[in-house]
């Protein structure tokens, strides 16, 4: 029997929310919020790992990229407009579904995927770019996943995960406050105790063969909304690495 690293409680929590993956003001209005300020890291970190030029019209053009836990398509489809071959894999049915009625009726190519990382290993694939956005603290087998994912990027590729810190200040915002206060996300979106602090992460990323390149944070303010602040890790966080050539 294959090891898995899905968490079934949390697939039924995210399959009840698939059709409102699109609805800015629903449900996922955070992550329609957290967007821009995502777009600015991803297209940041790929161009500059792979020498391009960020100011054409499809800087990504020829690169294979998959975004694994990709819910209804919030960043696999900026990723197409950018000119990436994408390929977006989510454990929950549902969420596939939605993203694939979203992307075909704006006649975007996007690969969607109803399997999970440790599957696509047995498959075989692999990717010029790995993107793991909002899902490790997710997953019931975190070592399982982010070796997984090592498995899935190419010799000379990249991998971006974004998290959340297990701090006392990630609990007030991203759990009191963004669920129980502002409600800004359904009550149970969240444990605290599956949030990942940078250092197990990268942890997890030497075991895995990658190499841990950036560590920046993602910033909420009430009055400029989301920004990157590379020195301000307590909340969100993003995390580059690169798998060395074979």
């Amino acid at each position: 029997m294959t090891a898995t690293t899905v968490d079934p409680e949390e697939i039924s929590r995210f399959s009840a929310m698939a059709e409102t993956w699109w609805d800015p003001e629903g449900p996922m209005k955070p992550l329609h919020q957290l967007t821009p300020a995502r777009m600015r890291y991803l297209k940041a970190q790929i161009v500059r790992h792979s020498g391009r030029d960020g100011q054409g019209a499809a800087p990504l053009k020829g690169l294979s990229i998959l975004d694994i836990g990709c819910g209804g398509g919030l960043v696999a489809e900026p990723m197409a407009r950018l000119g990436g071959d994408v390929t977006g894999v989510d454990a929950a049915g549902d969420n596939i579904r939605a993203a694939r009625a979203h992307a075909e009726g704006l006649g975007l190519q996007i690969d969607y995927r109803h399997d999970t990382a440790e599957a696509l290993v047995e498959q075989g694939a692999q990717f010029d770019v790995v993107l793991a956005l909002e899902i490790v603290e997710h997953v019931a087998d975190v070592g399982l996943f982010v070796g997984s994912v090592a498995k899935l990027v190419r010799p000379g590729g990249l991998v971006i995960f974004s998290t959340l810190n297990r701090t006392p200040k990630a609990w007030a915002l991203a759990v009191f406050g963004a669920e129980r206060v502002m409600r800004w996300l359904p009550v149970g979106t969240h444990s605290h105790a599956k949030f990942v602090k940078p250092s197990e992460l990268a942890a997890h990323f030497r075991r895995g063969g990658l190499q841990l390149e950036d560590l920046t944070g993602l910033v909420f303010s009430p009055l400029t909304g989301w920004s990157l602040n590379s020195r301000d890790l307590d909340v969100n966080y993003f995390a580059t690495a690169t798998r060395g050539g074979d």
